[in-house]
């Protein structure tokens, strides 16, 4: 692309960076903010500005929060005795809008994959380690994408929480091997939820084909 003006071609290259937006999606985001009126356009930049800035993370379960925890660990009506482990906060909202899980969540920030160089250290599991030292939780269930990251994830995590007296489980396979949680629609999602099983029951049967 050829540009007049070096403002655009700046202003293309900072949305094309965006996950899924190529040039020509970003050159058609920066025209249609040149088409509003500057006030509209200021405040858009100042709420992506103030977003990224402001945000901070839950220090109980590491999703998203505007400050100290988040509403999911701050509402008195969940369910303390569950806790999902998820990769990331998507998988949180994947979830949630299903509205058929009650409990409280635990985001790992990613998944074991020496290939890529994420190891045990690069997960946050101390804090989770740290919620099961206060007692009160019942059941781990582990949702995370049925992929072999994802299952090595589950037995590392399987492995050491093996000394405290949790049950731990994992999502039924109505999610098929290789997907992504974030992708599965809203009712398999929560049938998987509702009909998961311990941990082993699918760990050892892969094991064994």
């Amino acid at each position: 692309m050829i540009f007049s003006s070096r403002l655009i071609e700046d202003a293309v290259d900072a949305f094309s960076r965006l996950p899924g937006i190529g040039r020509k999606t970003a050159l058609r985001m920066v025209l249609h903010l040149l088409k509003e009126d500057k006030d509209s356009v200021s405040r858009f930049s100042d709420t992506i500005s103030r977003m990224r800035s402001d945000i901070c993370f839950c220090p109980q379960c590491n999703n998203i929060s505007d400050n100290g925890p988040c509403g999911i660990c701050s509402d008195p009506l969940r369910n303390r005795t569950i806790v999902c482990v998820v990769e990331n906060i998507r998988d949180v909202i994947s979830i949630e809008s299903t509205r058929q899980f009650n409990g409280l969540y635990h985001v790992l920030g990613g998944l074991l994959s020496p290939l890529d160089g994420i190891g045990p250290d690069q997960l946050q599991l101390s804090n989770l380690i740290g919620r099961l030292d206060q007692g009160g939780i019942e059941e781990i269930i582990m949702a995370l994408n049925p992929t072999i990251e994802g299952d090595t994830t589950v037995y590392y995590i399987s492995r050491q929480l093996r000394d405290f007296p949790v049950r731990i489980t994992g999502i039924a396979r109505g999610v098929s091997f290789g997907g992504e949680l974030e992708y599965t629609d809203e009712l398999t999602l929560a049938r998987s939820i509702a009909k998961r099983l311990p941990v082993e029951t699918y760990v050892n049967t892969e094991n064994k084909n």
